[in-house]
């Protein structure tokens, strides 16, 4: 078993009987009091997250993760199915533990997906990925004075801010931790 300074964010844990992840993790020293951890958690089996306070010394049981990397097969509905190519099991996954990764998600797209107890907890997108633009309005002549930018519509469905002079059917490399345009493909 490990201590309370141990955990990160990321790590599976036993809390009250029931599997958690850790959201967020801060090691608190304050004034001349005890140092305490201040951990944010998600129940698997219930979803709901909530704040709490170990001790520095106190014990907590560590669940073991994986990760796979899997493929965006096909969305089903609300939910999204993945597969992986090894083995082709499939595994499907509610848009809210999707959650903004589904703006990014093309089919046959590389995601990694982590696994605690067979059962997925989060998916990881790649930093940057290469989408097609759908629907960009012509630019005006005469209009690029200073950097100046048109709204275009992604093959996923998502609207982003991009240079004048990206027509529809143009591959663009977006990055999708802050969703803008980062230049041609």
């Amino acid at each position: 078993m490990a201590t309370a300074n141990d955990l990160r964010k990321g790590m599976a844990i036993i809390h009250n009987g029931d599997v958690a992840v850790v959201l967020e993790m801060q090691h608190r020293t304050p004034g001349n009091l005890r140092a305490f951890v201040q951990v944010s958690l998600r129940s698997l089996r219930t979803g709901k997250t909530a704040d709490l306070r170990y001790s520095s010394t106190e014990r907590v049981e560590i669940i073991p993760m994986m990760t796979h990397k899997m493929e965006f097969s096909y969305k089903d509905g609300t939910d999204y199915v993945f597969s992986n190519p090894e083995t082709y099991e499939t595994v499907t996954l509610t848009s809210e533990l999707v959650g903004d990764a589904k703006n990014y998600l093309i089919e046959n797209g590389l995601v990694t997906m982590t696994f605690v107890d067979d059962k997925a907890v989060s998916i990881e997108i790649p930093s940057s990925v290469i989408l097609t633009i759908t629907d960009a309005p012509e630019g005006i002549r005469g209009d690029s004075a200073n950097n100046v930018q048109k709204t275009a519509v992604l093959e996923t469905g998502v609207n982003v801010q991009v240079p004048l002079f990206i027509k529809t059917g143009e591959k663009v490399k977006i990055d999708t931790r802050t969703g803008k345009y980062m230049e041609r493909a």
